[in-house]
């Protein structure tokens, strides 16, 4: 299975909904728009999150395609919004990660 930013990189999504989300992403409050999108009071880590939030903009995004009648646009974006920066708090996680691990092989 491919990891989960690799997942991310590959979407194709219309320019204007992906521009419109990356306005967002200075508002995002991770607690609050989690909860909020996932339904939920546990907040999970970043990759739990964003498989999470993938499987709802798939579902999203089907409904966009078919011109369903309850397609959110907003909260599609909402949804963007939360996957570009849950992957930005995962790719940080995983560069500090590396640093450490990088600075204990020198240590030692």
């Amino acid at each position: 299975m491919e990891d989960v930013l690799t997942m991310i990189s590959r979407l194709k999504r219309p320019t204007l909904l992906v521009r419109t989300a990356r306005h967002g992403l200075a508002d995002y409050k991770r607690v609050l728009h989690l909860r909020r999108l996932l339904k939920t009071e546990a907040i999970p880590g970043p990759a739990q999150a964003i498989i999470r939030l993938m499987a709802l903009e798939m579902e999203l995004d089907l409904q966009r395609l078919s011109k369903r009648a309850e397609y959110s646009v907003a909260k599609h974006v909402e949804t963007l919004v939360a996957l570009m920066s849950e992957a930005r708090i995962l790719k940080a996680s995983q560069t500090s990660k590396a640093a450490r691990e990088t600075r204990l092989r020198h240590d030692h």
